[in-house]
């Protein structure tokens, strides 16, 4: 994704927690001639960034494999700019997936499953809120798809 949009902006700075979709990445930015992404490891709540950097935040599919999404949330609302945007896809799995709410926890003790976190969009909505964000659009292309949300922090 860093890589789709690199053009359009003046830099990227791409962080995972994984060493090896990194290096993926790198490999995908050299081929395509991409110049402009920077590619790190890390934690956004345990990286040194100084309040209100960033003009955009974009988040896709990670808000549901946290554990506590409100810190993150609350993160990324601390490194925009007054203005600045926080562009998420999110699987609201307990609008889809209740039942699978019940199965997960055995699936993640047994090391078979991630972190889940069975979330609704209503709840997802009242996380964003809640963190100070104005949500300026909400969406969901199909009923099982993830929601993706464009929350602006106030000016």
């Amino acid at each position: 994704t860093a890589i789709i949009h690199a053009p359009l902006v003046r830099s990227v700075r791409a962080v995972d927690f994984s060493a090896r979709m990194l290096d993926k990445a790198r490999d995908k930015a050299r081929a395509a001639g991409v110049t402009n992404v920077t590619f790190e490891q890390g934690d956004i709540t345990t990286m040194a960034i100084p309040p209100a950097s960033y003009d955009m935040v974009l988040g896709l599919s990670i808000l549901h494999l946290l554990k506590d999404k409100e810190t993150v949330v609350a993160r990324v609302f601390d490194i925009l700019k007054p203005g600045g945007r926080f562009v998420s896809s999110t699987a609201c799995l307990g609008d889809a997936m209740r039942w699978f709410g019940l199965v997960a926890p055995l699936g993640r003790a047994l090391g078979l499953l991630p972190q889940l976190n069975f979330m609704s969009r209503d709840q997802l909505r009242t996380t964003l809120t809640a963190a100070g964000f104005v949500i300026e659009q909400d969406w969901q292309p199909a009923p099982q798809a993830a929601v993706f949300i464009i929350a602006r922090k106030p000016a």
